[in-house]
């Protein structure tokens, strides 16, 4: 049905890795993977096998569980979109770790896989819509920066010259083609 990679760190796994739980929700226990390092894995590559058809309407969804946590979206794949990239941001461990018995360690770190209504799901990747969010507040940042450097005051009101984002555009746009590294900034 599917496969998973983790970037550097394995070669690709199908899905008789992960354990199943019913017919739509598989778990990887990371405990069982790479022991109590799971918050260094921070990348996984799933895809859809060649021999598998998911129905248009459905996608496998991603999940991540830090110990004591509850799990948290990380993206999900589709026919229309076969693989992907997720980056796993692992949560902080819960307040309270959970103890299976008394003899017993705290429950490791999951990943879940599911079979979920695509029309459900919030987006399809979840870090490629935090990193968009993160570069236009940044660039935002730039810009009023900019601005307030050439800014008067008038009463309550901020002025600043009419030919102000021209100015800043050409100066942005100047120093990204004199320093490749500058727009690296900008992304997580």
């Amino acid at each position: 049905m599917f496969g998973v990679l983790f970037p550097n760190r394995s070669f690709p796994m199908d899905i008789s890795t992960f354990s199943q739980i019913d017919t739509v929700h598989w778990i990887l226990d990371m405990n069982t993977f790479v022991g109590e390092a799971y918050d260094q894995i921070r990348e996984m590559c799933i895809f859809l096998l060649n021999g598998f058809s998911l129905p248009p309407d459905k996608a496998l969804a991603v999940y991540i569980q830090s110990p004591g946590s509850p799990f948290l979206f990380c993206g999900a794949v589709s026919l229309s979109r076969p693989s992907a990239v997720l980056s796993l941001p692992w949560p902080e461990p819960g307040g309270q770790m959970q103890i299976t018995s008394p003899d017993s360690v705290p429950i490791s770190a999951k990943i879940g896989v599911s079979v979920e209504d695509l029309s459900s799901l919030p987006s399809l990747d979840v870090t490629a819509q935090k990193r968009i969010e993160h570069l236009a507040m940044k660039v935002g940042e730039n810009l009023f920066n900019f601005m307030q450097s050439f800014c008067g005051v008038d009463g309550s009101r901020l002025v600043v010259p009419m030919d102000i984002l021209d100015r800043w555009f050409k100066k942005f746009q100047e120093r990204a083609k004199r320093d490749p590294e500058y727009l690296k900034g900008f992304v997580l």
